[in-house]
């Protein structure tokens, strides 16, 4: 497998957090990670901001492949509709970019990195510091969650989690002990 990029992007319309990650054979590193506040009050601009903020990283940094959190189904409808609207939009930017997109849900990224699909938003930021090697843990916990929908789809397309080719977490820290801090 040659080398590839891979954005992941936790859609929001307040917070957008998104993750690249650099992909050798197995190995990744860390390109980028960070939240990005949408400011405008008015929900069609806030649409119109996320799509050019997601034009604007695929530019910089040319990813191969897009990975984003699929919204989950919360009580309020209408959180779901906007957040809905968020991640369409983000999806057509990088379809326009002609860059494949991956949806991935929330528990599944969860479990792709911790090994718990209900871990907690600072389990899964903890578990990334770990792999990643990051020294400063970001502002806004959905950086991270972004870098985790990277990451995901990376296990996920290598068969390196433990639903792939290793028996459990241990059994991958074991065998990848120079990943660990």
């Amino acid at each position: 497998m040659s080398s590839k990029i891979i954005l992941g992007i936790d859609p929001g319309t307040i917070i957008m957090g998104y993750g690249l990650i650099s992909v050798q054979k197995s190995d990744f590193k860390v390109i980028s990670l960070g939240a990005i506040q949408i400011k405008e009050k008015d929900q069609v601009l806030r649409l119109k901001t996320i799509h050019s903020k997601i034009i604007q990283l695929i530019k910089t940094h040319l990813p191969d492949e897009c990975a984003i959190e699929a919204p989950f189904f919360g009580k309020n409808a209408q959180s779901m509709l906007k957040l809905g609207r968020a991640q369409g939009v983000c999806m057509a930017a990088a379809i326009s970019m002609d860059i494949p997109v991956t949806e991935y849900s929330p528990k599944k990224i969860k479990q792709s990195i911790t090994g718990n699909g209900n871990a907690s938003k600072e389990q899964v930021a903890a578990m990334l510091q770990s792999l990643c090697k990051f020294n400063r843990m970001p502002k806004h916990l959905d950086a991270t969650d972004g870098l985790a929908t990277a990451v995901c789809h990376h296990f996920q397309s290598t068969s390196i989690s433990p639903a792939g080719k290793f028996k459990s977490w241990k059994d991958f820290i074991s065998k990848n002990p120079h990943r660990i801090q």
